[in-house]
């Protein structure tokens, strides 16, 4: 509700309001605004200003959305990691995943190095994906900076993975914005196959589970992304013993 950008525009009379209502939610979505006003010791004017700073129309609509995020914070409806896995199973199963884990690889192969990158989650996969396919005799390596400088001679016929489970991710986008202009195969794991990293990357690989959150926490399973991983590696090993 609270989002970086309204956070960084209150002033110091908004900001007390704001760690006001961060430490007094349940009680707030049920006050007058003249009582948060008495409570707060601002103005009525000074809240007004402060909700419409947050896209509300007036106190009663904030209230409303505050309500909202309290009810959708309580409530969440996890399942079973057995459930998510036999998802993920049935769908490889069905689906051409195989074909599409040996097109990567072929990619792969023809590169002399592999770049992981990652943020979160999917970062601390990709950092295990840089070892993984070391450990077979691929050189890797694992972009942990989302600041990290790109210039074209660091990445010299280079196969870039880039991990996020909504592929949403700005850090990983802006990396691949400057590894693709810079000439490296992109080569994407997510579970979105219609997401801008999808898109940006010359192969994608999607995983298709049900995305999962608890509040603002995305803890959707990475298991199939541990799968792809091994399996890719082990592709790659495959080709590369054909080709010696």
């Amino acid at each position: 509700m609270f989002t970086n950008e309204s956070i960084a525009s209150f002033n110091e009379l908004e900001t007390s309001l704001y760690k006001y209502i961060c430490e007094n939610m349940n009680k707030v979505v049920y006050m007058r605004i003249r009582e948060l006003a008495a409570e707060t010791h601002v103005s009525t004017a000074t809240i007004l200003r402060f909700c419409r700073k947050l896209g509300c129309d007036g106190f009663p609509e904030f209230k409303a959305r505050l309500k909202l995020s309290l009810q959708k914070d309580i409530k969440t409806d996890l399942k079973d990691p057995e459930y998510m896995l036999m998802e993920f199973v049935g769908r490889t199963l069905k689906g051409n995943l195989q074909e599409q884990i040996k097109k990567a690889a072929e990619t792969i192969t023809s590169t002399n190095r592999v770049t992981f990158i990652g943020n979160g989650s999917s970062g601390i996969l990709a950092e295990y994906g840089a070892r993984y396919f070391s450990s077979i005799g691929k050189l890797s390596l694992f972009i942990k900076d989302p600041l990290f400088p790109i210039h074209d001679n660091c990445f010299p016929n280079s196969t870039v993975i880039a991990l996020s489970v909504t592929g949403e991710n700005p850090f990983t986008i802006n990396h691949l914005n400057q590894l693709k202009k810079i000439g490296s195969k992109i080569v994407s794991i997510t579970n979105n196959e219609h997401s801008t990293i999808a898109k940006m990357a010359d192969m994608n690989i999607s995983y298709y589970v049900a995305e999962q959150k608890i509040e603002d926490s995305n803890i959707t399973t990475q298991v199939p992304v541990v799968y792809i991983l091994e399996a890719l590696a082990r592709e790659v090993h495959q080709l590369k013993q054909t080709i010696k």
